[in-house]
């Protein structure tokens, strides 16, 4: 009789204990037990789910790996861009820190994802607080703003130069309407409301691809440590 992989969808022998192509455990669900137990085709010893996720281990090892995570993908931080390299990987070393408590220590790729999201979660809001507590630092604290705001100045007739420069190939009719446009966003990116929207969304962004690159990091994560752990006979 054969079964197949509820992973890689490959033939199993029935009386094969794990995928020969994945290495996924084949699990037989039984009625007996709580919910996300089952048991083995070898035996009667209860072993946990691979889809299930035991989140008190698990918020333990996204929160250890989480908070320098934060840190350097934050603003603060001289990584700057490889800052989200830096969560994937803490991502996926938070699933292999969880399956090292599992027996057996096997995760779904889906379980491994779900790992990485909570991981990323707490990444990018300390990411973002740590940002956004620099500036307020740096501005009420270090009465640095004069400084600040000249360098957004800067940025910001930069930001015209290159937009009056794309309107200049334009007609006379849509040139006056592209000015008038640029004269309203620099207005407003002048201001402290509009200054400090941009500075929060620029935050709010990079919390945002910490988020994807995390998930990606844990499902990889649980991929790869699915390939490469033997299975245990």
């Amino acid at each position: 009789m054969e079964i197949t992989c509820n992973r890689c969808h490959q033939t199993v022998q029935a009386e094969s204990c794990y995928c020969p192509a994945c290495g996924l455990p084949q699990l037989l669900y039984t009625a007996e037990g709580p919910p996300g137990q089952s048991q083995s085709e070898r035996g009667n010893e209860p072993v946990r789910d691979a889809s299930t996720v035991d989140w008190k281990v698990a918020l333990r090892a996204a929160l250890m790996l989480a908070v320098p995570a934060g840190m350097l993908s934050s603003g603060v931080s001289p990584m700057g861009f490889f800052g989200l390299f830096w969560v994937a990987a803490a991502a996926a070393w938070a699933v292999v820190v969880y399956m090292r408590s599992q027996r057996p220590a096997w995760i779904t790729i889906g379980a491994g994802a779900r790992i990485g999201l909570v991981t990323g979660l707490l990444a990018g809001w300390l990411a973002f607080s740590i940002s956004g507590g620099a500036l307020f630092v740096e501005r009420f604290v270090l009465h640095q703003s004069s400084q600040m705001d000249a360098e957004w100045k800067t940025r910001v007739a930069m930001g015209q130069q290159m937009a009056q420069q794309w309107t200049a190939g334009m007609g006379p009719t849509d040139a006056t309407q592209a000015q008038a446009a640029q004269t309203q966003i620099q207005a407003f990116m002048l201001s402290p409301e509009g200054h400090a929207g941009i500075e929060a969304f620029g935050f709010a962004s990079n919390a945002v691809f910490l988020l994807f690159f995390a998930v990606a990091g844990g499902a990889l994560g649980a991929r790869f440590m699915g390939r490469m752990r033997l299975p245990e006979v």
